[in-house]
């Protein structure tokens, strides 16, 4: 199946761009201060496709196998993969040949597995500490009680670079309800990102498809669009 097979996808992509664009500016910044990334989950190849012959570049994946099984077929030239889902330890060694980033590190002990294989390679790999910030016990993350001790942590290590942070609010049908969390991982990175100089905490991954614009509104350099883009997906 060809990209002209899902000319929605195109209109999409173009619709979400234009809602980031306006968000940008109603927050005092330049689109080009915002990137999109486009969750590709249970996404299929043909509509992988599409979407790239639209202009998307950064893709978000949630699982290492699926991730592994579009990668050679997509490969990774021109293309940017993240991963944005739970990473167990012992699958650590296979990100490096598929990842260009991890966006979801939740503990110090998976940043120093990161580290150590990292070390092993002779390559430094990019991560987002992914945070909390809602306390629910369905999530994975730090407690933002817990990520001084996380920074310190991680600023010794060779292997990888802590470049910012990211998380997911409340499930909630209005995105006004998350904007009190995206305002509070905004507030934590200015905080530690004064502390210390030496940190670059540049990234706030935060918004999806419900909220995005809300997300931008208050901060997020990086929003992660799926369901906007592709539809609802069943499991």
């Amino acid at each position: 199946m060809t990209p002209s097979h899902h000319p929605l996808i195109s209109e999409r992509i173009a619709e979400v761009r234009e809602n980031i664009e306006r968000a940008a500016r109603r927050s005092g910044r330049t689109p080009d201060q915002v990137r999109l990334m486009v969750v590709t989950k249970e996404v299929p190849i043909d509509k992988m496709r599409s979407a790239i012959a639209a202009g998307a570049v950064l893709l978000g994946e949630n699982r290492v196998q699926s991730a592994r099984e579009k990668v050679e077929e997509l490969g990774r030239e021109g293309l940017q993969w993240h991963l944005i889902g739970n990473l167990q330890k012992n699958k650590v060694k296979y990100v490096f040949d598929l990842f260009d980033r991890i966006d979801s590190v939740d503990s110090v002990a998976l940043a120093e597995a990161i580290d150590k294989r990292a070390t092993q390679l002779g390559v430094v790999m990019p991560v987002l500490l992914q945070i909390n910030i809602s306390g629910e016990e369905s999530k994975f993350g730090l407690q933002p009680e817990e990520l001084e001790k996380a920074l310190d942590a991680t600023r010794d290590m060779k292997g990888i670079r802590v470049e910012g942070f990211m998380t997911i609010p409340p499930m909630d049908p209005d995105p006004q309800h998350a904007r009190p969390y995206f305002s509070a991982l905004r507030e934590l990175r200015d905080k530690y990102a004064k502390m210390d100089k030496n940190i670059l905490l540049n990234e706030l991954s935060m918004g999806m498809s419900s909220d995005y614009a809300v997300a931008i509104e208050e901060g997020a350099t990086l929003v992660r669009v799926g369901t906007s883009i592709f539809g609802s997906r069943s499991r």
